[in-house]
């Protein structure tokens, strides 16, 4: 019996944290995704990206100029909001954009204490392109899949990420207390 109830909880817990045994399509899907992130982590990619475009710009980067694409000029913490990233990472982006040529920053009109950050002429070029040299690849990768499943993949990332952006993550004692 004893042996049992060990067998049962490391079925159902193997990580011992008092979890449940996670659903195989969870799992599937939990690993599609790593994949996917590391497709968006690959260094190639973005060597190739920053000789075609004629800058280097991070994937951070990148979320920022879109942001600055997106709203014309915003301070450095709007600017971190909109790309979902804490303002000390938004500061060192804004620096490698700033030396890059791509960014500029003025003091505000309203208030001398904080800075505006727009794209310069060039920062609207590397932008396109980048914008560019990305969709081609998607467009490539996509060719054979009917325009429906397209339709549908963009649908369920955009709900995926929305759903992601509103759920607080777990804290290690939330997990346990959800478990018991």
């Amino acid at each position: 019996s004893r042996s049992m109830t060990k067998t049962s909880k490391s079925r159902r817990d193997p990580a011992g944290a008092g979890t449940a045994r996670p659903r195989p399509e969870d799992v599937a899907l939990e690993r599609a995704l790593e994949g996917l992130f590391r497709l968006g982590a690959n260094r190639r990619f973005d060597a190739r990206q920053s000789a075609a475009v004629g800058a280097v710009v991070t994937r951070a980067g990148y979320a920022m100029l879109r942001s600055l694409a997106d709203h014309a000029s915003l301070s450095l913490r709007q600017v971190a909001d909109a790309s979902a990233m804490d303002a000390a990472t938004a500061s060192r982006q804004l620096v490698a954009l700033v030396d890059e040529g791509l960014v500029r920053r003025e003091a505000s009109d309203e208030d001398a204490r904080t800075m505006v950050l727009s794209l310069t002429p060039r920062g609207h070029q590397v932008y396109d392109r980048i914008v560019a040299y990305r969709l081609a690849h998607l467009t490539r990768t996509l060719r054979d899949w009917p325009a429906a499943e397209r339709a549908t993949l963009s649908t369920l990332v955009e709900r995926l990420v929305a759903d992601l952006t509103a759920e607080p993550l777990p804290r290690v004692g939330d997990l346990e207390a959800e478990a018991s």
